[in-house]
């Protein structure tokens, strides 16, 4: 059964720690959270709050130069606090320029997901718009998941329909290899992301996707109002609407 998350990284610039701003998340409807870092907050505080207020952890982005300099030391941080996904939220758009950068970025990929795999962590890859570069033909994010083996991917929609292509169809194409979905709308003339209802992603029928094909997680992701709590707010509403 699919469960409903908020991303912390749509708030990360409130000034609140982190086991505060994971104490609101826990006055709403959401399952879980996802971690983008912990900052300077305390694992165990984190964990303290997230016990506290029932929420799992769906997963917690690091970034891969960290996994490759120490996966052990990830490993023990967030297993600790319940988490089984780890995510490489970011490769830089160079990756991406043709096959033989893509298979170096698999290969890395390949590596750290062996190594997390000891401490019984899955890996997974977050895209943003710079992995559909056509190559071939194909998106070069579709030759990532030819190139790696033991990798998830954790599809950020909103960014599949800024690079032109339908978030759904590519969802429906690629369901295999996904386990994390991100709830993020977009504006297809601009090629922006869009706050979640009032992009031209349909909500109702992704939800309706996302549960179909029994993903783990669909995971709430905004890049507005970072600052602000009405950006939790709003994603409550559309949780309890759609949810």
């Amino acid at each position: 059964m699919t469960s409903f998350a908020f991303q912390l990284y749509s708030v990360h610039a409130i000034d609140d720690p982190l086991p505060t701003v994971v104490e609101r998340v826990g006055e709403t409807g959401f399952d879980g959270v996802e971690l983008a870092g912990l900052g300077d907050a305390d694992p165990e505080d984190v964990g303290d709050a997230l016990e506290r207020t029932g929420l799992e952890l769906a997963g917690a982005h690091v970034g891969i130069e960290e996994l490759e300099a120490n996966a052990e030391a990830v490993a023990e941080t967030y297993g600790a606090l319940g988490c089984e996904n780890v995510v490489v939220p970011w490769f830089e758009p160079e990756e991406f320029e043709d096959r033989a950068s893509v298979e170096a970025a698999g290969a890395r990929l390949n590596a750290v997901a062996e190594d997390l795999a000891e401490y019984d962590l899955s890996l997974h890859y977050h895209n943003h718009d710079q992995e559909f570069t056509d190559l071939d033909g194909e998106p070069a994010l579709t030759r990532l998941m030819e190139a790696t083996e033991d990798v998830s991917f954790e599809l950020d929609l909103g960014w599949v329909g800024a690079a032109g292509y339908d978030p759904l169809s590519y969802l429906d194409d690629h369901a295999d290899r996904i386990r994390l979905v991100h709830l993020k709308d977009y504006h297809a003339e601009t090629g922006e992301p869009a706050e979640v209802g009032e992009g031209d992603i349909d909500v109702e029928e992704t939800v309706s996707t996302v549960r179909d094909h029994g993903f783990d997680w669909l995971i709430y992701e905004a890049e507005e109002r970072p600052d602000s709590y009405e950006t939790l707010d709003h994603a409550a509403e559309i949780a309890e609407t759609y949810w």
